[in-house]
């Protein structure tokens, strides 16, 4: 195990000062602490920590208006232009199914919050920036022209912990991973039989959870008139057939703590480096591609008829990414959608481990 001790508050701030254009995750890493570690630290000095209170959160955002939604993970950044309305709370659970900003959220997982003040020049740049029991960002808000600072400010009044020390304590474990549940000894047909009885894609991760399964085993295993593998340069290809066809997709983008989705059609792709990048005036997206181990594209039953999922996985066999066609429920998947999921470059599946 690392035994080396970690930089004090006063040091992280100095790293801070001396690396002002460095990304907040990149320098964490190079310090060797986690990002909310080094959040943490400017405390008192443009930060204030918050009490992670989800739904007091959500329902506050609402009157903060037009803000910059971002959630990501190790290898996908997800940011949409909106206002937090529709919102639906729950413990457990809670959303948020605005047009433009739409969240599936695991309260539970929220454990640090800040607020934090960001000089540039003459502008302060507000956020609001949350992380997991490790330390990891699992979503932030940022203010733009537009939003209300009196809401805001307001907003972190309320939620404003008595607590403002410079640390704190992260759990070096995280979270264990589905695959570790896995059970190698389920069955294929008991598997492709659940599977072609399905009536709606939320049922999906109940099914793994019963067989004990994880995503990737499962699709190695259910057979290609239900998953089949693509090169990994499809998902490139679909954002540049979608932007074309002027396609409207859904674009799934999610850590332990939030998923974001994105509904409607791709305009600007461009590619930079390892970077596939969506820049369009509400959403940008920026994809590591060389993250990318493994594609697949995957058919679910629903009582609409099925639908096509692609989904792309890192080296840990988490999912970076996943995308569908626009639809609402009731409806039928889009024929465009199909054709070019079902054309996409395939490669041969590999057979379950």
């Amino acid at each position: 195990m690392d035994q080396r001790v970690k930089p004090a508050p006063h040091e992280i701030r100095r790293a801070r000062e001396d690396n002002p254009k460095t990304r907040e995750r990149d320098l964490a890493a190079q310090l060797g602490i986690s990002e909310a570690e080094l959040v943490a630290a400017h405390c008192g000095d443009g930060v204030v920590r918050v009490e992670p209170r989800v739904n007091d959160l959500l329902t506050g955002l609402e009157a903060v208006g037009e803000v910059m939604a971002l959630t990501r993970n190790e290898s996908a950044v997800h940011e949409k232009i909106g206002v937090y309305d529709k919102i639906v709370t729950g413990n457990h659970n809670a959303m948020v199914l605005g047009e433009n900003i739409d969240l599936r959220i695991f309260p539970k997982v929220w454990t640090h919050g800040f607020a934090v003040e960001k000089r540039e020049g003459d502008d302060i740049r507000r956020s609001l920036q949350f992380f997991d029991a490790a330390g990891e960002a699992v979503h932030k808000v940022h203010l733009r022209p537009a939003s209300s600072l009196y809401a805001y400010q307001k907003l972190v009044g309320e939620l404003e912990s008595p607590n403002q020390e410079p640390t704190v304590a992260v759990s070096e474990g995280g979270f264990a991973d589905e695959a570790e549940t896995s059970d190698a000894s389920a069955d294929v047909d008991d598997l492709r039989d659940r599977w072609s009885r399905l009536t709606d894609v939320h049922q999906f991760f109940g099914m793994l959870k019963t067989l004990k399964l994880d995503r990737r085993q499962a699709m190695r295993m259910v057979g290609q008139d239900y998953a089949w593998l693509l090169d990994n340069d499809a998902v490139s290809a679909m954002f540049h057939h979608a932007a074309e066809g002027e396609m409207p997709i859904m674009c799934f983008v999610g850590n332990r703590g939030c998923i974001q989705i994105h509904s409607g059609p791709i305009k600007s792709i461009k590619p930079m480096g390892p970077w596939i990048n969506v820049l369009d005036e509400t959403f940008h997206l920026h994809l590591r591609t060389d993250h990318i181990q493994e594609v697949w594209a995957v058919r679910k039953p629903t009582k609409d008829g099925h639908v096509t999922s692609l989904e792309a996985y890192g080296a840990d066999g988490k999912m970076i990414i996943q995308f569908f066609g626009k639809r609402h429920e009731g409806e039928s998947e889009r024929e465009d959608w199909r054709f070019l999921a079902e054309n996409l470059p395939r490669i041969p599946s590999p057979t379950a481990a």
